[in-house]
């Protein structure tokens, strides 16, 4: 028997990516990425061109079809492969992103008289717009004393499926009522892979609150509105372990990849936890930080605890066996984008040359402390009206100082989150760091410095894409489990950066400003944030 191979498909916010991997020993031997060609929709509408209110974020679902029928068969071609030694495909998905279907899978925005409709539309895991409905999905769980909360670390995100659904059900109750199923996008291109409609355990955790095998009570949907009792309907159905298989591929399907038909489809997973089978981070202790536009950080652990201000614990939410964890910071490389593009003067704005000037500082040197909070708080605030802010600005301060400061606060926020963890129990030894943020050796010095601990770095440029290629090889039953896969399949430079003792120390006390200012603005000590985001919201109001 000649070599065979799987295909991990990775989609992003921007793009969709298909890698071509060896079952035999993880190599990847082709890869293809596809622009979306809509994008994100966050200011406009594109198929009215209406203007869409303060914090959405949409996608059209046909982007996504777009990929498996350009990236695939182009990942193929580049592997040079026979496309019949293919024996299997996997994909995983951004998330919480989510849409609204009809019984068959047809999404409502393309149902001809609701494309005018913004909430027929796919809502990016970045549409934070319902975050007052965020706001009372929690209220009420607390005043209920329901038992599920406290598993999502004393709060549910706007970003997550219950929050969006609200959202829709009270503010077009019309296109609430024709969805037949709410689906995350992770399940919904399964089905469109393998036309039949699974979940899977990792999204009806994290994202859809199910825990212990059970929904929200129609009593507690009520109490959030009557009309919302029966929510939980659209979005239940047979919950599948990841690694499984969810179907074959159909042949529509094979017609757009150039796949063969009835190859093993792998149940759906998010980007951020398929990639520790790539990491090689399955054990216990080893923490995964995926690092992008947004960073999310996952960590397996023996036993269940609930930690405050986190995403989420699940089991078996990254792999079988395990509780899996989840936390994150809702923006990383979308901050330092912001400053380069928008905020940096000619001649400074590119990363390379503020790192460069960045680098050559002492720790401490430009007198600046910021928090990370340019697209709201996903952990441990959970609050995403929450706002950006550097204080220590001085006539003096440089283009390369608030640089390096940017930096810096997002390593004291993935440090928050490492030490929420230590304080329940949940032991961090070191961290893997995958994502597209690991070509910047200033920034991985940072993280290794303000957060004590060694960073190994994945091999694969495609953390994601192989983690999907791995579950899609057990699919197929070319490994007994995820865990023996990604053994042989996955990658890992081990110790790449160690802290260093002295930077270390002064970074201790750049920290406890920090989380000084975290708590005044982030817990109650000044509202100040949440008043000019309700402000800025009422002005955007009135002007559309």
């Amino acid at each position: 028997m000649g070599e065979r191979y799987v295909i991990g498909v990775d989609f992003g916010t921007l793009t969709g990516r298909a890698l071509v991997v060896r079952v035999s020993d993880g190599a990847e031997v082709g890869t293809a990425v596809h622009e979306y060609k809509h994008g994100v929709m966050d200011s406009v509408l594109v198929a009215t061109g209406q203007q869409l209110p303060p914090d959405w974020a949409l996608q059209d679902p046909d982007d996504y079809r777009d990929v498996l029928r350009h990236a695939v068969p182009a990942a193929v071609a580049a592997a040079g492969i026979n496309p019949a030694d293919v024996i299997g495909i996997g994909t995983d998905f951004t998330a919480c992103t989510v849409l609204p279907v009809l019984a068959d899978g047809t999404p409502l925005c393309e149902v001809a008289d609701l494309r005018h409709r913004p909430h027929a539309w796919v809502k990016l895991w970045k549409h934070h717009a319902a975050q007052p409905h965020a706001d009372r999905i929690n209220a009420v769980a607390h005043e209920r004393g329901e038992p599920w909360i406290g598993r999502y670390g004393g709060k549910i995100s706007a970003e997550w499926q219950f929050a969006k659904g609200l959202q829709l059900a009270e503010e077009d109750p019309e296109v609430y009522q024709r969805a037949d199923r709410f689906i995350e996008a992770a399940d919904w291109i399964v089905w469109q892979l393998c036309g039949a409609e699974t979940r899977n355990v990792c999204t009806a955790g994290y994202k859809g609150i199910r825990q212990d095998g059970q929904f929200p009570s129609p009593e507690y949907l009520a109490a959030l509105n009557p009309a919302f009792a029966g929510f939980v309907s659209k979005v239940d159905g047979p919950v599948h372990p990841l690694g499984g298989r969810a179907g074959s591929l159909t042949a529509q399907a094979a017609a757009w990849t150039g796949l063969p038909e009835g190859i093993a489809v792998a149940v759906g997973n998010v980007d951020a936890h398929v990639t520790a089978a790539s990491a090689q981070a399955l054990k216990p202790g080893r923490l995964v930080a995926i690092m992008g536009t947004s960073t999310c950080h996952v960590l397996n652990g023996s036993s269940v605890a609930e930690v405050p201000g986190m995403c989420g614990v699940v089991d078996g939410g990254i792999s079988a066996g395990a509780w899996g964890y989840e936390a994150g910071q809702s923006g990383v490389g979308d901050i330092f984008g912001w400053f380069v593009e928008h905020a940096a003067p000619a001649g400074y704005d590119s990363h390379a040359t503020l790192s460069e000037l960045a680098a050559a500082q002492p720790v401490g040197a430009h007198g600046l402390v910021a928090l990370d909070w340019w697209n709201g708080n996903r952990s441990l605030l959970v609050n995403h009206d929450l706002s950006g802010l550097i204080v220590g600005m001085t006539l003096a301060t440089r283009p390369a100082d608030i640089y390096r400061a940017l930096l810096e606060a997002t390593a004291y926020g993935t440090r928050m989150i490492i030490e929420a963890f230590a304080d329940a129990g949940v032991d961090v030894q070191d961290l893997v760091i995958a994502g597209g943020l690991t070509g910047n050796a200033l920034l991985m010095q940072i993280y290794a410095d303000v957060t004590n601990r060694p960073l190994h770095l994945i091999r694969s440029a495609q953390g994601p894409a192989l983690g999907s290629a791995i579950h899609a090889a057990v699919a197929a039953g070319a490994y007994t489990d995820v865990y023996a896969a990604s053994e042989v399949m996955g990658r890992i430079d081990e110790g790449v950066y160690q802290p260093d003792p002295v930077r270390a120390k002064a970074y201790d006390a750049l920290y406890g400003h920090y989380r000084r200012l975290h708590d005044h603005f982030g817990r109650g000590g000044d509202d100040i944030m949440l008043e000019l985001r309700s402000i800025r919201n009422a002005a955007r109001a009135v002007a559309l």
